[in-house]
């Protein structure tokens, strides 16, 4: 659980109570047979959309020092889709990750890229926050001599509501480490091009 984890224990029941409140709110009818099973259905969908509060990054980082010992170039992998969460407005926000970094002497399997991306994702966020968070478990996971993450995303709370820019998407980068270095940062931008047509509608 994260340090901001409330104290006071909320039960499945307490969360079906609140659906039905909102859904109330709204102007609908939680009984009728349409929504009867509604609040079941959102206590489940909650509990893998915000999985990652159950999870702490180093758990999923497992290193290797067995293949590592003699890389000291840049490992990166582009495109790691995810979904996730607006913490303001509780509307989902989505696209794609690019995560690399310069390990000092032990790697991690391709696949726990993508997991530390998910981990993050499945919590309610702000894209900003996901992104340093990233590169902050690989530098402290890792003791890795850089680490980059770059997120491009589209906000449904854009198109849905308030200003309705459908076209828009959000870039946030952040770079530590030898990343910095001009030289690393330009290799490491070229190599992941930003897409423009990563939104699907």
């Amino acid at each position: 659980m994260t340090q901001n984890a409330p104290s006071k224990t909320v039960s499945a029941d307490d969360v079906r109570a609140a659906v039905k409140t909102i859904l109330t709110y709204i102007g609908e009818n939680p009984d009728r047979e349409g929504l009867e099973e509604t609040p079941d259905r959102i206590l489940r969908s909650y509990n893998d959309l915000y999985s990652g509060y159950q999870q702490e990054p180093a758990s999923v980082l497992k290193t290797f020092g067995d293949g590592g010992e003699d890389v000291d170039e840049m490992i990166l992998q582009r495109n790691i889709p995810f979904f996730s969460m607006c913490e303001h407005h509780m509307l989902p926000f989505f696209g794609v990750a690019h995560v690399a970094y310069v390990p000092e002497s032990r790697i991690v399997g391709l696949s726990k890229l993508a997991r530390l991306v998910e981990v993050y994702a499945r919590r309610l966020q702000v894209q900003e926050r996901m992104t340093s968070q990233i590169t902050r478990a690989l530098m402290e996971t890792l003791n890795a001599r850089g680490a980059a993450c770059v997120i491009q995303a589209s906000h449904l709370c854009m198109f849905q509501r308030g200003i309705k820019k459908h076209s828009s998407d959000t870039v946030t980068s952040s770079l530590k480490g030898c990343f910095r270095d001009p030289e690393t940062r330009g290799e490491f931008l070229e190599l992941i091009k930003l897409d423009a047509s990563v939104r699907q509608f």
